[in-house]
């Protein structure tokens, strides 16, 4: 498979006589894929399987013998949770994450996206250790994966970022996704670990700490592994590292510097780097972070992103997870085997969702993939909330059984939609100043959001059972409007004409027949958005790379 530029090579007979074509340059075909993307899409997503390892383990935790006699509460000779401690313990990993993400933004802006991710895996290793070290203290629990939380939400925000800066545009949003790929395989492989040392260490603390000990394989993989990665060329870039930036972009997309692909990459991000220093950066952080609120269309962009955001965590995802085990109660299927069936499907049917997102794009996908949800979400809860008993739900194995054909046709549309698609739009669009806050705000968002799900879902269950997905079949729909409404299409496009065709107002139902503009006119659009000022150097060809003056418009065929 390879990317084609045969409609820009001016050397071929049907393009000759048309204007803005450049000669002395290569339009051979690259192929899609290079095996320094591949090695960087596999090792940058671990920071996907350390979030999902980390957030799948601890649902199976609380169903262990050992971990309950140790952390649990007892009453009449058993030992259980009450929904405040179990909320606590599984819900303030989300608090750390969201602390995590903030924090991560200003680090990564200052030392580089690379040693941040190794940093924050460091943080993370610490919190595995806190928990492992706990005896009979619940709260120390809830410390480690606080702790931890911080490193998986600064890795939350790190890992996409990395990747939107420095994959190519004809398989960034894929590359994401690889993302949530990894996240879904994180949480496969913590319900496997589960039913592997309950059903050897039943009654043993290697049960669970097995279990959180393994994680630090995943933290050095990825913390000792990044480090021979080089730095995002967008980040060398903006600190003066232009040749290292260069030779980055070519090595991941297998092109020499004098390929067209390679130079209108280069031209695209040395030109909105100028445009974007010519407005002064603040030396105060936070005046500089009030200041993007301000900057043309970003309030705009920061209110999608928070939006989308959270509007992938009101989905439902979690609540189905959270739930399976009554269901599956009423078919006598035992609840580690529950979250093993649901995570296989969560982790092959993302496979799916890293084709979609470049066959289809990102609108369509996430407006079919809502209605889908919403509609499984309208009839999974009118049988739950009409047909199956919920207190004793084995004497309604009908229902049961419809249920769980929702819940997988469910996850279905998630996995290959929203849950994979909506990292990689955060990820394309904010401008590369503002990309590590903007990004910091939006999983923020998500973070909340799932922190609030995982700990008041227990208490409305317990008042409105399965009526609960009503409301979650309201949101979805409400996804599906606001996509349509507000998103811009971004499949195949870079970086750089993402930000132009916000700050040129692309009306979102027609964005995916824009085309960029020329050069000259891109300059004018930055000048009447306020971002670039009115100078001498704004009239010259926003490429300066050996082109006769003439800038590159970026564009291929996939």
């Amino acid at each position: 498979m390879t990317v084609r530029f045969d409609h820009l090579d001016p050397h071929l007979e049907k393009n000759r006589g048309r204007d803005g074509l450049l000669h002395g340059l290569d339009y051979s075909p690259l192929p899609r894929l290079t095996g320094r993307s591949l090695a960087m899409g596999l090792l940058v997503s671990m920071g996907g399987l350390i979030f999902g390892y980390d957030t799948g383990q601890i649902s199976g935790f609380l169903e262990m013998p050992d971990f309950l006699e140790r952390f649990g509460q007892r009453r009449d000779g058993e030992y259980y949770f009450s929904t405040v401690r179990s909320g606590l313990i599984v819900a303030l990993l989300s608090i750390g994450t969201l602390i995590g993400a903030l924090v991560a933004a200003p680090l990564a802006d200052a030392v580089g996206r690379r040693p941040s991710i190794s940093f924050w895996c460091l943080i993370a290793s610490v919190g595995f250790v806190v928990q492992i070290a706990a005896v009979d203290a619940w709260y120390q629990v809830m410390i480690g994966r606080l702790v931890a939380g911080l490193g998986v939400g600064a890795l939350s925000l790190l890992v996409p970022m990395y990747q939107a800066e420095t994959a190519p545009a004809w398989i960034r949003g894929a590359m994401v996704c690889a993302y949530q790929l990894f996240i879904t395989m994180g949480i496969f492989l913590a319900a496997c670990f589960n039913y592997g040392t309950v059903t050897h260490y039943p009654d043993s603390s290697a049960s669970w700490r097995i279990i959180i000990g393994l994680g630090w394989v995943f933290t050095i993989v990825l913390g000792v592994g990044i480090l021979f990665f080089p730095e995002t060329p967008r980040f060398d870039f903006r600190h003066g590292r232009e040749e290292r930036a260069a030779a980055t972009i070519c090595r991941v997309y297998g092109a020499t510097e004098q390929h067209y692909a390679v130079r209108s990459q280069i031209d695209e991000i040395a030109s909105k780097l100028r445009a974007e220093r010519k407005v002064k950066a603040s030396s105060n952080p936070l005046r500089e972070f009030t200041g993007m609120f301000r900057a043309p269309r970003m309030s705009y962009r920061i209110a999608l992103g928070v939006t989308l955001q959270c509007l992938q965590q009101l989905t439902g995802a979690n609540y189905y997870f959270y739930y399976s085990t009554t269901v599956f109660r009423s078919v006598s299927i035992n609840s580690y085997i529950t979250q093993i069936i649901f995570n296989t499907i969560n982790f092959l049917v993302t496979f799916l969702g890293l084709y979609i997102v470049e066959k289809y794009g990102r609108r369509k996908s996430l407006i079919i993939g809502a209605l889908w949800m919403s509609l499984c979400f309208l009839i999974f809860g009118s049988v739950g909330h009409f047909a199956l008993d919920v207190e004793h739900p084995e004497r309604t194995q009908g229902p049961g059984v419809a249920m769980i054909v929702l819940a997988c046709l469910f996850i279905l549309g998630y996995a290959t939609t929203w849950g994979p698609i909506i990292w990689a739009l955060q990820a394309e669009i904010f401008p590369s100043r503002y990309r590590a806050k903007g990004m910091a705000l939006s999983t923020a968002s998500n973070w909340t959001w799932n922190f609030l799900i995982a700990f008041f879902t227990p208490f409305i269950t317990s008042d409105i059972d399965f009526a609960l997905g009503y409301v979650f079949a309201g949101c979805n729909l409400a996804a599906a409007v606001i996509v349509y409404f507000f998103v811009i299409e971004s499949k195949g496009r870079t970086l750089e004409e993402i930000d132009t065709m916000y700050l040129e107002h692309v009306t979102p139902w027609k964005s995916s027949s824009w085309q960029p503009p020329s050069p000259e006119h891109m300059a004018k659009i930055r000048r009447r958005a306020g971002v670039a000022l009115e100078t001498p150097d704004d009239d010259e060809a926003p490429g300066d790379l050996k082109d006769g003056g003439q800038g590159i418009a970026h564009r291929e065929n996939v």
